[in-house]
């Protein structure tokens, strides 16, 4: 992630003084001498761990790794945010602190340690500046096309990732961290900005490519489509290197280590303008998965819809994730969602708050995924000063009521658990992306083509979307994988902007449609990247675009007119519009909309999205009135997870809009045991008597903890250290509690005897 705050560190570097949860887990065999040393297997599909994040089990050592954050700072009172993993991030020593002694910090209070930092920048000075090898290293910076670097902070350019720099990167930034220890190493966001590709060390990596010398870019969409290319396979590259020599050095280390790619998505990337290897790292040997950097920085970029461009954060959220988890879907990687409770962009507290229970719900609504990284930096979150609301200039701390409700919700994420329920809504919808997305991409039209915010992909999602449907992502990299086409009756597509890497592509698409898939087919498929030197077009193919190479595969003629087209046990429904036509245009999308029904025979359009996940309840209501502008209202027996006072509520009103995070208490398992149903803490060390119920509840001081505690009656005592809170609720049999936290802990001790 971007972060302010680690532009702010890279930059003063160079100063002188510089209950019940099915979850996926890993099990290590641990060498006594170090901390993180992993031998991966995979457990039973049950653990429950409410009182800490190592266990031993036939004497190995059980790590949860449901949770996880980043920092670059050692441990603090401020920022113990008590998930199962810490990412530290960095390997450079620091004044008065080493690397060492960073990790050890976190170890020191009970976390597993894993490690990470920048591919394409970081705090790299001494390979840019000559101190590694002698040599200065700026001209590796990605430059524009008026010959500016692109920085990330001083000294710190956006990197030409060449053999060179990756000999560095291994000998100074992956070497002396597994030498510590760790063996999960995370390597974030691989960009290549798609307005670069003009420094010589560009032109360097083009002709060894290509076997020609570089074209500049701006000149045509065949010199955009291959530096786009270029820039795509250079951090594929890179990576491959990395995690190569990442595994194979840990394994001479005694580790098995795990290597993984925090990254925004690939929506994000492509209508940012960024191009990274994405999809394809989900096939790769040495990439065990992903973090998806999903955030309102990401998810408030503004789309169209109905001809209206505006920010749709909880659309966005649930595309971007859906993007990410359907890159590992079918090749069984891990995916880490990530939220952030604010975002890189100076906001204030309210609109922070907003955003993040937008895309906090957006990521519940994947039932089959269950690891989170909980939130970035947390010193920014905790320590970092904000506008108190938006009339106001005044800037101050998190306020009480916002910290209390995030570390609700992040708490909740140790217990949020796997479930075979589908999200509500008509399903088998899905969309085809691909990596090529961003091969089109650039800073003004090329050669007429223009696609304004992604609208080309939009077009055909948020008209199904804003409609209740759950849309689903096939990713053209995947179509090999007979697992990606599980869930998919509908697929709608389009080559208007992107184009198929290769023939199999279209091969096994065309393959889904005879063996019975409905296919809708929207593209004019007259832009200037359909004639780009490529596989379609090359040796014994010669067709006008990749669209007339897929038809041809299913009898359909080459540039055939709309219509329905059968082939096999299916059909193509093709519509001759560019998608953007049915976002960009007010009610420009019933041509879609008709063909969805056509072939689905039954939609159920709505405006609202539902699903259970254990006893947490999730809902959004959609706005716009593409279906209707009524509220959902839930009745039962919750607490209101988004409420920083946990209410017992017999229902919720849902506008539109907005959306809810709720818990179900009649949905408890075990009604008569006493436990702590919700709660801004995290609770260890739990006792439980024959009337009587006792924790240690941690979370980061200066914060506030309230929590919702069931019991089978109502307490005769209760004894806590230091002042408090409390209420019983005689409905929900559920006691209220609130006091400051200590991330040392605070001893609760609750008797509830008869009288």
């Amino acid at each position: 992630m971007k972060s302010l705050f680690n532009l702010l560190v890279l930059t003063l570097s160079l100063l002188p003084s510089q209950g019940w949860s099915f979850m996926r887990i890993q099990e290590y065999q641990r060498p006594a001498s170090l901390l993180s040393a992993a031998t991966v297997q995979r457990q039973g599909p049950m653990f429950n761990d409410s009182t800490q994040s190592q266990s031993l089990d036939g004497g190995r050592m059980v790590v949860r790794e449901q949770t996880t954050f980043q920092t670059s700072g050692h441990w603090k009172p401020a920022t113990d945010v008590r998930s199962d993993l810490v990412m530290v991030y960095g390997a450079n020593d620091r004044p008065g602190e080493t690397f060492r002694q960073r990790v050890q910090s976190w170890r020191d209070r009970g976390y597993t340690t894993h490690f990470m930092t920048g591919i394409a920048w970081g705090d790299y000075q001494d390979y840019f500046t000559g101190k590694w090898d002698g040599q200065w290293h700026l001209d590796e910076g990605q430059k524009q096309v008026d010959g500016d670097t692109i920085w990330h902070g001083r000294l710190v350019p956006y990197i030409v990732p060449s053999r060179n720099y990756l000999r560095y990167f291994k000998e100074r930034h992956i070497k002396p961290v597994i030498d510590a220890g760790i063996s999960a190493i995370f390597l974030e966001e691989p960009e290549f900005w798609a307005r670069s590709g003009y420094s010589e060390a560009f032109k360097r990596e083009w002709q060894d490519y290509y076997g020609f010398p570089w074209r500049p870019q701006h000149e045509s969409a065949e010199n955009t489509y291959l530096s786009n290319k270029l820039k795509y396979h250079l951090y594929y590259r890179a990576l491959d290197e990395a995690f190569t020599y990442a595994k194979t050095y840990g394994r001479e280390r005694g580790l098995d280590v795990r290597c993984y790619v925090p990254t925004h998505s690939l929506l994000n990337y492509a209508q940012w303008q960024i191009v990274s290897p994405e999809a394809s790292l989900a096939s790769m040997e040495n990439c065990d998965g992903y973090i998806a950097q999903v955030w309102t920085g990401t998810s408030r970029e503004p789309n169209y819809y109905n001809g209206v461009r505006k920010e749709r954060t909880f659309e966005t959220a649930f595309l971007e994730y859906g993007c990410m988890y359907s890159m590992v879907a079918p090749t069984n990687r891990r995916v880490y969602f990530l939220t952030d409770p604010i975002e890189d962009r100076a906001r204030d507290w309210q609109d922070f708050r907003r955003n993040y229970q937008a895309t906090f719900t957006a990521q519940l609504l994947y039932p089959c995924n269950n690891f989170f990284e909980v939130m970035p930096w947390p010193d920014r979150i905790y320590e970092g000063l904000y506008r108190k609301s938006l009339d106001s200039d005044e800037r101050i701390r998190i306020p009480r009521f916002y910290s209390t409700q995030m570390q609700v919700m992040i708490n909740a994420l140790n217990d949020m658990p796997l479930s075979a329920n589908k999200l509500s809504g008509t399903q088998g919808v899905s969309v085809l992306m691909s990596n090529s997305l961003m091969f089109q991409r650039s800073p003004q039209p090329v050669e007429g083509y223009d696609d304004p915010q992604l609208s080309n992909f939009y077009g055909l999602a948020l008209p199904l979307l804003k409609r209740g449907v759950p849309v689903g992502i096939v990713h053209l990299e995947n179509t090999g994988y007979a697992e990606t086409w599980k869930d998919t009756r509908v697929l709608l597509m389009s080559y208007s902007n992107q184009k198929p890497m290769s023939a199999a592509e279209n091969e096994h698409i065309a393959q889904w449609v005879r063996n019975g898939g409905q296919l809708v087919y929207a593209g004019r498929d007259d832009d200037a990247f359909q004639r780009v030197y490529e596989w379609w077009n090359q040796g014994n193919n010669h067709y006008d675009s990749p669209a007339d190479h897929l038809f041809s595969l299913m009898g359909i003629p080459p540039s055939a007119t709309a219509g329905t087209y059968r082939y096999g046990k299916g059909s193509v429904q093709l519509i001759r519009q560019d998608p953007k036509e049915f976002v960009m245009q007010q009610q420009g999308d019933t041509p879609l909309t008709d063909a969805v029904r056509t072939a689905l025979k039954v939609v159920d359009y709505k405006n609202d999205f539902r699903l259970t996940r254990g006893a947490y309840e999730l809902a959004a209501v959609l706005d716009e009135d593409a279906v209707s502008s009524a509220p959902l209202t839930l009745r039962g027996l919750f607490i209101d997870l988004f409420d920083p006072q946990l209410p017992v509520l017999r229902q919720k009103t849902i506008l539109p809009g907005e959306q809810a995070f709720l818990y179900n208490i009649a949905s408890v398992p075990d009604p008569r045991r006493p436990q702590v149903l919700a709660a801004a803490s995290r609770q260890y060390d739990e006792q439980v008597g024959p009337h009587s119920f006792a924790f240690i509840s941690k979370s980061p001081a200066e914060t506030t903890n309230v929590m919702r505690i069931l019991l089978p009656k109502k307490p005769r005592r209760i004894r806590v250290a230091g002042s408090y809170e409390s209420s019983w609720d005689k409905h929900s049999h559920t006691l209220w509690l609130s006091f400051e936290n200590q991330p040392d802990g605070v001893k609760v001790e609750i008797d509830y005897g008869n009288r």
